[in-house]
Formats: C-alpha cells, structure tokens, sequence
C-alpha cells in the first residue's frame, strides 16, 4: 500500500472511512468523516473532493434527494479490498471507542457488537517483548499455566505477537524446552527482564515457516440444498474452501472454526462443516 500509494497516513485513514462507508451503507456524508475524524464539515467536504479526484475519480456521485453521495455503478475500491470484513471490523473499532470514549459519537449504522472479557495484560510485559522480538533479544520472564499455576521463571526470545480471534500470545523459543512455544500474555507475571541477544531467532521457526493449507467443506451428513447454503457462507468454490495458514497456527485456525479433528460426534446442522485434509493436520494439533 504504501509503495502504491504515497499518502500520508491520516489521509488515507479518512480516503478508507469515505470508500468504506460509501460502498457498503450505499451514502456518505461529510457528518460520517466529522464524527470518526473530529475535523471540520469542510476540511470533510475537502477529503472527500480529493478522494474523487486524486484517488478514485468516478467512483461516487453527489445525490441530492438523499443529500449524501452514493456509489456509482461502476464502483471500484482503490484503498480497500472491497469485503465486507472491513466494513464489519469498522464498525467493531468503532462501537470500542465509544464506549471507551462516551463523549464521542462515532458510531456510523445501527449496529451492536458482542465483545468478550478484556484479558489482563500490563505494559510491563508488552513493551519489552516488543522491544524483545525487534533486537532478537532474550527475555527473563515468570510464567504460569493452569497445569501449573506457581510462578515459573522463564527464558523466551519472543519474535511475533499473535491474536487468535479470542486472546493475544507471543509465538517465542522457550530455553527451558529448547523449542518454540506460545505463551498467552495473560499469564506472564510481573515485569519482564531484558537479556542479551540470543542465536534463537524467528527464521529457525520451523512449524512458524511451513505453509499448510485448511481445507474445509460442508458436513456431507447434510442434504445437498443445506450445503449450498453453507457453502455460500463461506464464499466456498465446488463446496470447497482452503484457508492458508502457519503450521504454528492451524489448531488456532481449527479452534475459531468450532472443528475437532477428530469430530466430536455433534450433529451436522450443529457443525455444519468438516474439515477436508484431516490427516494432513494431524501433526500440527496440540495434544
């Protein structure tokens, strides 16, 4: 994006919101770009004139019956990738603000978002492994699990922060078991101790480095009409959808899919999809 587009990254954060907003709610307002922004209605009217001539020209049009511009009908997204997950995760990122921020009205549809508990994670231990993962560095760290609650003081060399769609855990090398390890941020205790550099670094990942595919499909138990209606959930090609991912990740991948391999025995309109290369994943499951 940033070799494509030499923009500065408020303006490209606002050219987002005015695509976003304009293709997926069908009208766009200078009210959405001063609501999200705190700018003024014509600094507002300013973005969205140079969005139409620097960036997408034609791609929006002023109606004044709905007194708000819509898309054309030969729209086509230049600073998006045009899916709805961007629209959605917008207004997830929104409704979080508000809610930190009562002051603000930021919200842009009438929309509610189920959010899950907040994990309590410190800076103490976030800047560090930051810091950490950049250098390559090692790090003194206690840790506890639920298979072993006392504290447990450990030497990792973190090198990438994961979410899995439901907690954040840094992917790390664990001296203790001489392998990479996931650690959840949660469960690290106190503050984190910078060591000196470490020969153990993110190219010796070998699980982190190996591309697997997930290929799922929808539950054979299923009449044929039912599995068309899920494989278009899933925007499936042939009733088949690969999904590519680290091998350091498929349990994750798995896990936000609500799959077990190997199943556990619910029934197909409670499952609705089965995984394709079971046996193929078997290696990467935790035990």
């Amino acid at each position: 994006m940033s070799e494509r587009w030499a923009i500065r990254w408020d303006l490209l954060l606002r050219y987002r919101l005015i695509e976003i907003i304009g293709y997926w709610e069908g009208r766009l307002t200078t009210n959405h770009l001063t609501r999200s922004f705190g700018i003024g209605r014509q600094q507002a009217s300013k973005d969205i004139n140079n969005y139409l001539r620097d960036i997408a020209p034609g791609n929006l049009y002023y109606d004044k019956y709905i007194k708000g511009y819509r898309p054309a009908d030969h729209f086509e997204p230049r600073v998006t990738s045009g899916v709805a997950d961007e629209y959605l995760h917008l207004l997830n990122r929104n409704q979080e603000l508000s809610n930190t921020f009562e002051a603000l009205s930021l919200q842009v549809a009438n929309t509610e978002v189920l959010g899950l508990p907040v994990r309590a994670i410190t800076p103490g231990i976030i800047r560090p492994i930051v810091t950490a993962s950049r250098l390559m560095r090692r790090l003194e760290v206690d840790y506890v699990s639920v298979h072993n609650p006392d504290r447990e003081g450990r030497i990792i060399v973190p090198h990438t922060l994961v979410f899995t769609g439901s907690r954040w855990h840094v992917r790390a090398f664990c001296e203790k078991n001489q392998d990479f390890r996931d650690f959840v941020l949660s469960r690290f205790r106190g503050d984190a101790e910078m060591l000196d550099d470490s020969p153990n670094n993110e190219s010796d990942d070998a699980a982190w480095h190996t591309p697997i595919n997930v290929l799922i499909r929808p539950d054979p138990r299923l009449t044929s009409t039912q599995q068309e209606v899920v494989a278009h959930d899933y925007g499936m090609t042939n009733n088949q959808l690969n999904i590519p991912t680290r091998g350091a990740l498929v349990h994750y991948v798995l896990e936000k899919l609500g799959l077990r391999i190997p199943g556990d025995g619910e029934s197909p309109e409670a499952q609705q999809i089965v995984v394709e290369n079971a046996k193929q994943l078997q290696p990467w499951l935790f035990e």
